[in-house]
This record gives C-alpha cells, sequence and structure tokens, in this order.
C-alpha cells in the first residue's frame, strides 16, 4: 500500500467522488502484442463510470518515427481536449494492472500543466476484484480547451543522453527488465540491440509495484538505492519506448527526488542506432561502465531525432 505517496488515490477515495464536477477519469491503458490484450475493446466492455479512454498511441506524435513520441504541446492540447480534459481538472488515470502504463500518462499530464494528477493504486484490474461499479456505457463527453503549460526541461533527447553516456554526467535509471538490460534477452522489437547504456543501472519498473500496488515509500527508496542509484543526484529514467519509465519517475517523485528527466526516445532509439555505445553484462556497484561493449550497426532500426491510497502487479515488457 503507497499510503504515503502523494500520488496515488486509492479505490475508496475515488468511488466516493464518482461524477463530481471537476473530476476527470482516464483509462490510459495500453498493451504490448504479447500480451494478447487489446485495451480499448477491453474499455468498451466495461470500465470505471465516467471515464474516458486516452490512446497511448494516438496521443503520441503522429510524425515521429519511434512509438511513444511525447507530442507537440499543442497536439496534446488538441487531443486531451477533445476528451473533454481541463488543465484545472482532477485528473486520475488507471491501466489494467494498475502501474504499468498509467505512469505514463501520469507524467505526461504532468509536464503539460495539469499538476493535480493522480493514479489509481490497483489499477482497474483491482477495482473488479473488489467488486466496485463498472459500465459499458460511452462517457459523454464535451470538448474542452486545454492550455498546457509544457516543462521541456523535465524531456531528455538523444543529444542530450549523448553527452551524459560520453561524460558519465549523469545517472541512469533503465526500468526494463534484469534479461533485456543485461542483453542475455532479446529485444522484443526487430532490429534492436541487447544490452543497455554505459553506466546505467537496473531499476526493473516491476519491482516498483506489489499486488498492483505501488511499494510504501521505504521500499521503493531500498529498491532504488540497492540498484545503485544515488537520490541526491540527477537521474535519467529509461525504457523500452519511454512508458515504464514513467513508473521510475514516478517512484523518485514519490521519495521527494524532482531532479529527474525522462528519455523519450529510451532503448528503441538508443539501441535501433549503429553508433551508440551499447554494453552487456551485469552493472558493478561502482560509478565506471561495466559489461561488455557491442559494436556494429543494428539490422535495423528507427531513429528519432494527493489524496488517499491504496489496489495487480504487472507483466509484460515494454
Amino acid at each position: 500500500m503507497a499510503e504515503d505517496s502523494p500520488f496515488t488515490v486509492d479505490a475508496d477515495w475515488l468511488q466516493g467522488r464518482l461524477g463530481q464536477p471537476g473530476l476527470t477519469i482516464v483509462d490510459a491503458s495500453w498493451y504490448l502484442p504479447a500480451q494478447k490484450r487489446d485495451a480499448r475493446a477491453e474499455y468498451d466492455a466495461a470500465h470505471i463510470p465516467g471515464a474516458r479512454f486516452l490512446d497511448q498511441d494516438a496521443v503520441s506524435d503522429p510524425d515521429a518515427a519511434l512509438p511513444h513520441t511525447l507530442a507537440s504541446p499543442q497536439y496534446f492540447a488538441q487531443y486531451v481536449g477533445s476528451m473533454g480534459v481541463s488543465a484545472d481538472d482532477t485528473v486520475v488515470v488507471y491501466d489494467g494492472p494498475g502501474f504499468f502504463s498509467a505512469p505514463r500518462a501520469w507524467w505526461m499530464f504532468r509536464i503539460m500543466g495539469v499538476f493535480q494528477t493522480y493514479i489509481l493504486d490497483g489499477g482497474f484490474d483491482g477495482w473488479k476484484a473488489t467488486g466496485r461499479p463498472v459500465t459499458a456505457e460511452p462517457t459523454k463527453i464535451a470538448p474542452s480547451v486545454f492550455h498546457a503549460d509544457f516543462d521541456a526541461g523535465r524531456v531528455v533527447g538523444l543529444a542530450d543522453m549523448r553527452r551524459l553516456v560520453d561524460t558519465k554526467a549523469g545517472q541512469i535509471a533503465d526500468a526494463r527488465g534484469p534479461g533485456r538490460f543485461t542483453g542475455s534477452e532479446p529485444e522484443p522489437r526487430a532490429g534492436i540491440r541487447s544490452g543497455h547504456m554505459p553506466g546505467a543501472r537496473n531499476v526493473p519498473y516491476s519491482a516498483l509495484s506489489e499486488n498492483g500496488r505501488l511499494l510504501p515509500r521505504n521500499r521503493l527508496r531500498k529498491v532504488i538505492e540497492d540498484a545503485g542509484i544515488d537520490l541526491s543526484g540527477p537521474v535519467v529514467t529509461s525504457c523500452g519506448s519511454g512508458v515504464t519509465a514513467a513508473v521510475v519517475t514516478l517512484a523518485l517523485e514519490t521519495l521527494g527526488h524532482t531532479d529527474n528527466r525522462l528519455y523519450d526516445g529510451s532503448w528503441t532509439e538508443w539501441g535501433g542506432l549503429s553508433d551508440t555505445p551499447v554494453v552487456t553484462g551485469p552493472t558493478t556497484t561502482g560509478p565506471a561502465t561495466s559489461g561488455q561493449a557491442t559494436t556494429g550497426p543494428a539490422t535495423t532500426g528507427p531513429a528519432k531525432t494527493g489524496p488517499a491510497k491504496t489496489g495487480p502487479a504487472t507483466t509484460g515488457k515494454e
């Protein structure tokens, strides 16, 4: 139970406020093809009353070569405005398992200026498991004007990541699973090299929640510090395509760590290029790069320039 997280709400809190003016509920579920779940179809079949569906692919930059690229503030504002979301709303986002894709939506809303954005602890799976109300009725939406106040300083691009890795000037927390991080498992996307950036630390997103609930602060701190992350210094989060990196961002923010940024291109960009350094094997506790360097081009690969809390573990790869 994430009872001390300022960024999650529990099912009791949300159920008691269903239908209140100014509260917007957003189903931000997204799944990999291997998970064989259709987020939109599941939403159409059953969702929390009043919830709107946010398509994680459609809200991304439509002109980008890579998946889940953060859209321009103008595009984001148009998309969420068409959902009836206002920057003055209190927004509660959820996904199926709890902490897989919902934190990405939480992060996007917050960097676009919606600071009263929270995540439903336990997700929709937990909501249903406790017999709470669901509906298949379409949510009536009145489009609104959304005014984005974009904080570009919370996003890292490729050029910044190259400098950070080359100069060893910052910390990188990689949210992918250990097998993908060490290179012992192949990447799920064709043409992407296996391994990690020199100096990166592995903070698997799945280690930050339990039974769909965000870990309490003392356990979040242990997971992150045991991975070799110094919470007194700046951190860049990364993952496969920028989705589960936001789970690590959420954990950092819960611990009061605000000097963090998210690498939007993440491993799909870095591992898909032929001239970015990649190492394999586990990291050590020291600051130096560990593992075996790999060279040679990828076979293919795109490039792309408050309330109270409390509710199933996430699976899948992002």
